[in-house]
């Protein structure tokens, strides 16, 4: 990994000014590499095990047992290898050697159960299969543990890669009561500094993988999109991207690209998806389903809205999720067959509304500019194609701490969600947003059936050989019920100076832009 922005000290003026401009300044100053990128909040409270902190730097800070990497494939980090009983319920792990925490505690079994015992067998974390099955831990050596769990766990692996609350914090960086205090890991990096606007990050001079050529990376908090910008094109920042980073608006994207930085983008990991309240008897009918779904046209939304940062799609997940089944065709708009659909489905009507028994086809969408960004515009314009219809549907915009209150209590006729993403997916999203017999999160459930709820089940403990058709059952009678109106995949977008020369999207939303990355001397 080569990153080289180099940034000539003051003290240079000073040297110069002595000794003249001869190679003794050339040796003598001191030449500091450093990153900035921006941060749309305070980077918070690093505790691993609290849902407080930027992902981000928590993924800088400290490691996992295995890493997940592009493609979802798992990779060794703090275990070296390891092994899966054959009845799956059992994990052992082999960590890595003479790898310490950056205050000096060795990283070890010691270290591991204790971390792995501030949440695996507390009830807050059972939205994790490896917290909900968790029996007990086994330390055979020094630097062998095996997990066991009270069933087969798939998901086991992938989820100790995710960044919460399964990273790795040293032992000694918490109170005499267990209270955290400090972020201390064995990660790449480790917190110099941190104030409410800015954090920064120096390396781990004893970190066991890849050594990074930087000497800072430089974290400020710009809350305002407006003024990321102008830091970007003022040089005051290196780049701009990150939905949880620092989000980049296609449209901002755009700007940015007539001005001159580069813009770059990979295929999303997560869904843009329309559900429908299952409650509700309006879409309890798979006629009402299907009209809503064609009077979407989801090419124009990703044309026009989304500036074609955006692949339309009818699929739950993109195929850069493991297990996201075969590519399902787009439909196209169809207005006239939708109206046929709800004609059927007994709304009948030539005026603005459609009406059955008296009652007007008049529907309320939840939407969330917080939540879901660009809610507002996607919601108009459904909105507008609803219409065409004789649809009425009003937008209701909320906060976020308000959607965490309406959605999971099912206070609304649909609403925008979008899907867990990488690492996540395929299992988080159909667990917490279609199960109807798992208790609803703060983001609610996208659609729910007892129909589904055995096809989950199947998919989420089947074996590798039946991870792809058991996931398919399910994606397929999704499709076929048409239950859920997905729209797009959002890209994910980066934009960077001209000091920058090669820039990699990272594989997911929950870590910095940091490998691959090359910057101009």
């Amino acid at each position: 990994m080569i990153l080289t922005r180099r940034n000539l000290v003051g003290v240079a003026l000073v040297v110069g000014a002595l000794f003249g401009s001869g190679s003794f300044v050339t040796e003598a100053v001191a030449q500091e590499k450093v990153l900035r990128l921006p941060l749309a909040r305070t980077a918070g409270n690093l505790d691993p095990q609290r849902y407080v902190g930027m992902f981000a730097v928590q993924d800088m800070v400290f490691d996992p047992l295995v890493d997940y990497v592009r493609g979802g494939e798992i990779v060794p980090a703090l275990a070296e290898s390891w092994e899966v009983s054959e009845d799956g319920k059992t994990i052992t792990f082999h960590l890595r050697p003479n790898v310490t925490f950056t205050d000096g505690t060795p990283w070890n079994a010691e270290a591991m159960t204790w971390n792995l015992e501030r949440w695996m067998p507390k009830e807050d974390y059972n939205w994790l299969a490896v917290a909900a099955n968790f029996d007990r831990l086994e330390t055979i050596d020094d630097l062998t543990v095996a997990v066991h769990f009270k069933e087969r766990v798939p998901t086991a692996l992938t989820e100790f890669a995710y960044v919460r609350p399964v990273r790795f914090l040293s032992p000694k960086s918490v109170d005499k009561d267990g209270a955290y205090v400090a972020p201390v890991g064995t990660g790449p990096w480790k917190v110099a500094s941190e104030t409410a606007g800015s954090t920064e990050l120096v390396p781990n001079e004893n970190y066991w993988g890849e050594k990074i050529d930087l000497d800072r990376v430089v974290l400020t908090v710009l809350p305002d999109a407006r003024s990321r910008l102008s830091a970007l094109r003022a040089g005051e920042i290196d780049a701009i991207g990150g939905n949880f980073i620092a989000a980049l608006s296609p449209q901002d994207a755009l700007t940015l690209k007539s001005s001159g930085m580069t813009v770059v983008s990979d295929v999303g990991a997560d869904t843009l998806v329309m559900g429908f309240n299952p409650n509700r008897p309006l879409f309890q009918d798979v006629k009402v389903r299907e009209a809503f779904n064609l009077l979407i046209d989801r090419p124009a939304i990703a044309k026009v809205i989304m500036k074609d940062y955006a692949t339309p799609t009818m699929n739950l997940y993109p195929d850069v999720v493991p297990n996201s089944g075969t590519r399902y065709e787009v439909p196209a708009k169809d207005v006239e067959r939708a109206k046929a659909l709800l004609e059927e489905a007994g709304w009948t009507g030539d005026g603005d509304t459609r009406t059955k028994d008296g009652q007007p086809l008049d529907i309320e969408m939840l939407i969330s500019e917080d939540a879901v960004a660009g809610s507002r515009e996607i919601g108009e314009v459904l909105q507008n194609m609803f219409a065409e219809a004789g649809i009425k549907m009003s937008l209701r915009n909320v906060d976020h701490a308000a959607r965490h209150g309406e959605i999971p209590s099912m206070h609304y006729d649909v609403s925008l969600f979008i899907t867990n993403g990488a690492p996540y997916d395929p299992f988080n999203t159909l667990v917490q947003m279609f199960d109807s017999t798992i208790q609803a999160g703060t983001d609610g459930k996208i659609y729910m059936s007892t129909e589904l709820d055995p096809l989950i089940q199947a998919a989420v403990t089947a074996s590798d050989a039946e991870q792809a058709a058991k996931f398919q059952a399910v994606y397929d009678w999704l499709h076929d019920n048409w239950a859920i109106a997905p729209i797009f995949h959002k890209s994910r977008i980066w934009a960077h100076g001209d000091n920058i020369r090669t820039f990699v999207v990272p594989p997911t939303e929950y870590e910095m832009p940091l490998t691959g990355l090359v910057v101009a001397d």
